[in-house]
């Protein structure tokens, strides 16, 4: 969607889930990861990697992804869970940065050299999407567990500094961030040095729910759409993403999502409601409705 808005870019948090294979989305002579990360930038010009939180990102899967998409294409790409403060195993680190010991691992639990070299890793390998002008965002979505205040806003900006020139975009998983008490503190912080704010749907009512705030603290907004399901709970991934949305809640998505881009140069949506084809059925049918609007707009 372009026009008088802000450019909207639509897209799913990743392409190759397990569930989503065993479904019809992909054609049947669709099989290979190169034919099906073309057939996805076919239709959406923008993907969330995720796989990049539960291990290290690759130089040689970062080069395929170009060689796989065309200019403008955008990534999005989560950041590892070690350098945002969620528990890692030790299996999800590299041989030679591995503590002797088996349970998961914090930031805490290594040398700071260990860590560093988690950073240099993570981000090194990201370098050809950066160099090919195709990677958007790197993602820091934090733990209910980090909470407002002078040390985690110093690591905001410590995970800015790093990532530079790559941006970041920031989800909380805590209401403690928009409450009364500091959410007028959290989105100038975040205005103030430019960094993006992730606006989310979510279920309420729940140690790490965000209430479904959209606005923009930079040039680019982001959107993520985890669902409403009722087993928000579950450990089980698939009831915890598993939700369609239905027309009426797309189109009131789409006329919030509007409003958001005049605020902004740039809105990523990212639907992150992984169970099966829902979040790729939603991001067509969501890209779609916001078709019309670029057409209207386009032609006065």
């Amino acid at each position: 969607m372009t026009g008088d808005h802000g450019e909207v870019l639509v897209g799913t948090a990743g392409w190759t889930d397990r569930s989503l294979l065993s479904t019809r989305w992909y054609p049947p002579g669709v099989r290979t990861p190169e034919a099906r990360l073309r057939h996805y930038a076919e239709r959406f010009p923008l993907v969330e990697v995720n796989s990049t939180y539960y291990g290290l990102p690759s130089t040689r899967n970062a080069l395929a992804w170009v060689d796989r998409t065309p200019p403008g294409f955008v990534f999005n790409v989560k950041a590892f869970s070690l350098l945002t403060h969620h528990p890692t195993p030790t299996s999800a680190l590299p041989a030679d940065l591995r503590p002797d010991r088996e349970v998961p691992v914090y930031q805490r639990d290594l040398p700071s050299e260990a860590v560093d070299a988690v950073w240099q890793r993570f981000l090194g390998a990201l370098e050809p999407l950066w160099l090919a002008d195709r990677l958007g965002l790197v993602l820091f979505q934090f733990p209910p567990w980090f909470r407002p205040g002078e040390r985690t806003r110093d690591y905001l900006l410590h995970c800015q500094r790093r990532c530079a020139p790559a941006r970041i975009c920031v989800e909380f998983r805590h209401g403690s961030w928009l409450d009364a008490a500091h959410a007028e503190q959290t989105l100038t912080f975040l205005a103030r040095h430019d960094i993006p704010f992730v606006c989310v749907d979510m279920p309420q009512g729940h140690p790490d729910s965000v209430p479904p705030l959209l606005i923009a603290t930079s040039d680019v907004a982001v959107l993520r759409l985890h669902g409403q399901s009722p087993q928000w709970t579950s450990k089980d991934k698939a009831e915890r993403y598993r939700y369609r949305y239905s027309a009426d809640e797309l189109a009131g998505w789409a006329d919030r999502v509007r409003a958001l881009a005049d605020t902004a140069e740039q809105t990523h949506v990212v639907f992150n409601n992984c169970y099966r084809d829902d979040a790729h059925t939603n991001a067509a049918a969501f890209q779609a409705l916001l078709a019309p609007a670029s057409t209207d707009s386009s032609t006065g």
